[in-house]
């Protein structure tokens, strides 16, 4: 089979690119000795800062079970029947444990009457 255009002549390689292209391979696919990698711990995608004191901790904990509870509140509004049951209940444990999370807090930063 005759090819009436002949193939594409090579492209002279830069060598300023080539050597870019080279560092930036080593540097996400071969890093170096030199860098410890951080310590992970199992499987655990996040983690909690182990410095962080127990009231911040509640505090952020509240603030999160009260997001939910406002995200379920009004998706049980555009539900009906059995879905609509299952996401109050749902709403239902979230404000309990927020009402477990404002005592804990009360407890551990009594509030200054």
């Amino acid at each position: 089979m005759f090819k009436v255009t002949p193939n594409p002549p090579q492209a002279p390689i830069d060598a300023k690119l080539h050597a870019a292209a080279q560092r930036a391979i080593d540097h996400y696919l071969h890093p170096s000795d030199d860098a410890e990698p951080a310590a992970r711990s199992g499987s655990n995608l996040f983690s909690v800062s182990p410095d962080v004191d127990t009231e911040t901790l509640l505090a952020n904990a509240a603030e999160t079970l009260s997001s939910a509870n406002e995200m379920v509140s009004n998706l049980a509004f555009e539900l009906e029947g059995s879905q609509r049951a299952v996401a109050l209940g749902i709403q239902q444990l979230i404000e309990l444990s927020s009402m477990l999370v404002d005592r804990a807090l009360e407890q551990v930063a009594p509030a200054i009457s």
